[in-house]
């Protein structure tokens, strides 16, 4: 399934990305939402910034990279805190669980 090009309103754009991670394509799910942070109203940028590293981080991870996976897990998340705290828009998404989730992953399993 080829990544648009253009980018999607904010809950296609969860929907697709969440797709394409649950099929095993962590950077295609990052060029989804790194089309979107180009795109969003400038206050959202660190919520489609952050949640485009998380899926990089996913991508290292998987290729090997441990380093870069934890420093951009690391990376995103104070980007994500950040936002949060400000009050930004989270689109139903529990930010906090979306986090330990990737971090579970990169910090307890052998990459695939």
């Amino acid at each position: 399934e080829p990544v648009p090009e253009e980018p999607l309103p904010p809950h296609e754009t969860i929907a697709f990305a969440r797709r394409l991670l649950e099929d095993g394509r962590p950077f295609s799910a990052h060029e989804v939402f790194e089309t979107r942070w180009k795109s969003c109203p400038v206050e959202e940028r660190p919520l489609w910034q952050g949640l485009a590293q998380l899926c990089v981080a996913l991508t290292h991870h998987r290729r090997g990279n441990a380093v870069g996976a934890r420093r951009l897990h690391d990376r995103a998340a104070t980007r994500l805190v950040e936002y949060e705290n400000a009050g930004g828009v989270r689109y139903e998404m529990d930010l906090k669980a979306i986090r330990d989730c990737v971090l579970d992953e990169i910090d307890e399993s052998e990459p695939t």
